[in-house]
């Protein structure tokens, strides 16, 4: 029987249904069960955590069987309550299935240590462009004698002198002690 006559023949027709109609009752079955097994019709919208602490996100989310990961910590701002959520991911409004993962980024407790620096005679402008340009704020100035006018003699941090490699929480306020000039 040659190739031409086979493919006209009724036997392959038949053949071809079968396989089309099987094809078909498999799409539908896998359909049915995706539909099933991943619970695809649920829909749970992810509220708003922005500005709330761990306890009361953990709380929140358990109420719809939603979980947490703390992905990361942001720098420290002082608008936001101590370990109070920044970002989150899914946002919020955005919709999930039970037991999904919502990442959140948290403010930390309380600003980075930053190493205070050797300004032990640089200039009074050198000095404060530097404590500025690493996260710390200028408060007063006070004089001791010496030979270098505005030359950085020490410095102080709520009225303690600080030695260069100490460790303060950036965004505290440097106080310089500088020479007046005269000897």
């Amino acid at each position: 029987m040659s190739v031409f006559k086979f493919i006209k023949s009724i036997s392959f027709f038949k053949q071809v249904a079968i396989v089309v109609v099987a094809a078909l009752i498999f799409v539908f079955a896998l359909q049915w069960w995706f539909g099933c097994t991943t619970n695809h019709d649920q829909k749970i919208e992810v509220p708003n955590l922005h500005k709330m602490e761990l306890d009361e996100v953990a709380k929140k989310l358990e109420e719809l069987n939603l979980t947490y990961i703390v992905i990361d910590s942001a720098r420290y701002n002082p608008e936001y309550a101590n370990k109070s959520v920044i970002e989150q991911n899914p946002e919020a409004g955005d919709f999930v299935k039970e037991k999904r993962k919502i990442y959140l980024t948290v403010n930390p407790s309380k600003y980075n240590d930053v190493v205070l620096p050797d300004l032990n005679g640089r200039t009074k402008r050198q000095a404060i462009t530097h404590l500025l340009s690493i996260g710390f704020r200028i408060g007063e100035f006070s004089y001791v004698p010496d030979i270098g006018k505005d030359v950085v003699r020490g410095m102080k941090n709520n009225g303690s002198e600080l030695k260069p490699g100490n460790k303060l929480p950036k965004n505290s306020v440097v106080d310089l002690i500088l020479g007046d000039g005269n000897q």
